[in-house]
């Protein structure tokens, strides 16, 4: 279970770090996508800072483990949201706000697992 859990946990905080990263360039994909799901503009960077921290977080939760439970329930509460947004706009691609919202599920329950809970 330790090698899911870390290969798990690596691939979600990366997945989420670079996601933030792009946020912040502004991408015009991510923007696009914003308005599309109609998400206003202006929560672009602290939803980029909610992923950085959730990645972080999830690299943190290797030595104090509660801080990367926090993490990954966080994160799939985060992508629970975009799903939604999504949802709400009538926006029906949802393989990226899915595809993120299964790798930080991953990660919470290997994690749990990992430790026994």
């Amino acid at each position: 279970m330790f090698i899911a859990y870390v290969t798990v946990t690596l691939l979600a905080a990366a997945a989420n770090i670079y996601v933030a990263f792009v946020d912040y360039a502004r991408s015009p994909q991510v923007l696009a996508n914003m308005d599309r799901a109609r998400v206003p503009r202006s929560w672009l960077f602290p939803l980029g800072h909610l992923k950085l921290a959730g990645g972080a977080g999830l690299l943190a939760g290797f030595a104090v483990p509660w801080i990367g439970v926090a993490a990954g329930a966080g994160l799939v509460l985060f992508f629970t949201g975009a799903v939604l947004f999504h949802l709400r706009a009538r926006v029906y691609t949802l393989q990226f706000p899915l595809g993120y919202w299964g790798l930080a599920a991953a990660a919470l329950v290997t994690g749990l697992a990992h430790r026994g809970i």
